[in-house]
């Protein structure tokens, strides 16, 4: 849930000013039930099955976590701040410290930020460190390649960072139509709005994917933070960048396409995202070249993005079942036995959701 942001008010100092407030929502779809199961003739538990818990249910766990992070991961499809330069590899304190300004800039908390790099981008930022006349870092980045705490992100080294492959932009996206701009109350329970665009080649597939994110001149990125009174927000130095929330975007027999894109364009008001409206005309830039594919780290606040798991229930005809949850996540396991085969089965089963309840706290890495 997120609360309408109010403005600091100061003169005079005394009076009580009263704010208005407006609560949107974000739905987590609880979807995703994953589960590995085994089993065991009774005369292979007899003679050759030992370190049971290590040798199997260990590693059954090692896949459902890899699993949900996997799925984690696809939300980069939601966040639209992104940094950095495509087809690269982040390999200093340079790339994060990137991030770090971007979140900085937009008014993300400094405390608990994280970073979910692919194994090369970590071990060659890990190499960097290397060099340093830090004992402990540097230490620490030789002997097992970690990095710790850099730029402020606590970083972590996944196997499981999605790649995004970007639309085939073909011709040259304009907006059709001046003033598609919307209000907080509009979007407040999406997040989201639709933006017509044209000047694509007519009758093209794929114009646009499912997480590309794009400019458009003249519409710049304002500080969050609203400002004293109605003087609005401050306008920063750099245009603002949407991502695309729809599966595909096709162009029509006359070059057109219709968008959905986030942030929502909002114009003023304690929610504003950009410092003016879209004209008509305007140049869309999109990030990267037309297919290109680059994995997408993502850097963020523990509050960007949202794990759900929701405990399976226990069925009553299994001869064993148990349940447990560690720091939230919730997993099942039950074992029976088939007396056709005389085998024991065992299944570890889960049921989760993920969702970026606030995107605008996350940021993606290129590269």
């Amino acid at each position: 849930m997120r609360t309408r942001r109010a403005s600091a008010r100061s003169v005079p100092a005394s009076t009580r000013v009263n704010q208005d407030v407006e609560e949107g929502s974000t739905s987590i779809k609880i979807d995703q039930r994953k589960h590995v199961s085994w089993n065991f003739s009774t005369q292979d538990l007899t003679l050759s099955i030992e370190e049971y818990s290590k040798r199997y249910i260990a590693p059954a766990m090692l896949t459902l976590a890899q699993t949900v992070d996997s799925y984690g991961s696809g939300l980069y499809k939601k966040i639209w701040n992104r940094v950095g330069t495509p087809s690269t590899t982040p390999s200093s304190y340079a790339s994060l410290g990137a991030v770090a300004q971007r979140m900085t800039e937009m008014a993300v908390p400094r405390n608990e930020r994280r970073a979910a790099l692919t194994s090369e981008a970590f071990h060659k930022i890990a190499g960097t460190l290397t060099t340093l006349n830090m004992p402990k870092q540097a230490a620490d980045a030789w002997a097992s390649g970690e990095i710790g705490n850099i730029a402020g992100f606590n970083t972590h080294e996944s196997a499981n960072i999605r790649s995004h492959q970007v639309g085939t932009k073909a011709c040259t996206p304009l907006v059709n139509g001046g003033n598609q701009n919307t209000a907080y109350s509009a979007s407040m329970k999406t997040g989201v709005q639709t933006l017509s665009l044209k000047g694509f080649t007519a009758s093209s597939a794929g114009v646009l994917r499912e997480g590309d994110v794009f400019t458009i001149a003249g519409v710049f990125a304002v500080n969050p933070v609203p400002g004293e009174g109605s003087t609005g927000k401050t306008v920063l130095p750099y245009l603002q960048q949407f991502v695309v929330r729809q599966a595909l975007v096709n162009s029509d027999a006359s070059g057109n396409a219709t968008v959905t894109i986030a942030p929502a364009i909002i114009t003023s008001g304690p929610y504003q995202t950009v410092s003016s409206a879209p004209a008509d005309s305007a140049a869309i830039s999109v990030v990267g070249a037309a297919n290109q594919v680059n994995s997408q780290k993502l850097c963020f606040h523990k509050h960007a993005l949202a794990l759900v798991t929701v405990p399976l229930e226990m069925p009553d005809g299994c001869a064993w079942k148990a349940q447990e949850s560690h720091d939230g996540p919730s997993i099942r396991i039950v074992k029976d036995y088939d007396i056709n085969s005389d085998a024991e089965i065992v299944r570890v089963a889960v049921l989760f959701g993920w969702e970026a309840i606030y995107p605008d706290l996350a940021v993606r890495l290129d590269g």
